[in-house]
């Protein structure tokens, strides 16, 4: 099975690649070529980046076996709640995952189930050992290459959320997401007074720890 998987996904990206160069010729049909690689890759999906507040400056002060210590607590307690609400962890780099989800509900049901799994994690433990997760939700058609990345406005949007504008314990979503879960029972959101590059609007997540 792994073999298989390594052929998927240098096949996809091999295509991908072939086609950005026929895009680079002179005299090129962009908008034909875009238009197949929409239809190629072009999927929806909700998309989740995670990452930890204060991460670089305790890395700083308690050095690199603290920083590969908190990376494998984060995988070890994150990773099961991505599973059960059926998310793809498609990379991680550093203290951040990228993980996608079929529906934007399931994508916000999982940061909240991650940010209470995480409270439990750090009940007793000092400061310099807590996991402290910020979360960043987008949701639309983006390009999926494989098993390995996305490529889209809304994943601009949702990495800008989650690794720059939340604080600890904050979920933050888009507007494309907002307008999906509005409707889930549960579920409260207050706009933010800026959005990120990519999406019209974004919104804080209310939720109980």
């Amino acid at each position: 099975m792994p073999y298989v998987y390594r052929i998927a996904a240098g096949a996809s990206e091999d295509r991908l690649e072939k086609l950005i160069e026929s895009r680079l010729r002179p005299g090129a049909d962009k908008e034909a070529i875009d238009r197949r690689i929409w239809d190629l890759f072009g999927e929806s999906w909700a998309v989740m980046f995670t990452d930890l507040a204060g991460f670089s400056r305790r890395v700083a002060e308690f050095g690199i076996i603290h920083f590969l210590q908190i990376i494998h607590e984060s995988q070890r307690i994150l990773v099961p709640c991505i599973e059960q609400f059926d998310g793809i962890l498609l990379k991680t780099e550093g203290d951040s995952f990228l993980v996608i989800f079929r529906s934007a509900a399931r994508a916000v049901d999982c940061a909240v189930a991650m940010q209470r799994a995480v409270k439990g994690y750090n009940v007793g433990r000092s400061g310099e050992e807590e996991i402290l997760l910020c979360v960043g939700v987008g949701y639309g058609r983006m390009l999926r290459i494989g098993d390995h990345d996305v490529y889209g406005a809304e994943v601009n949007a949702a990495a800008k959320l989650g690794e720059d504008m939340a604080n600890a314990w904050e979920i933050l979503v888009t507007g494309a997401v907002a307008a999906e879960i509005r409707a889930n029972a549960g579920i409260s959101l207050d706009p933010l007074e800026t959005a990120p590059p990519g999406a019209e609007e974004a919104f804080r997540v209310r939720y109980t720890l």
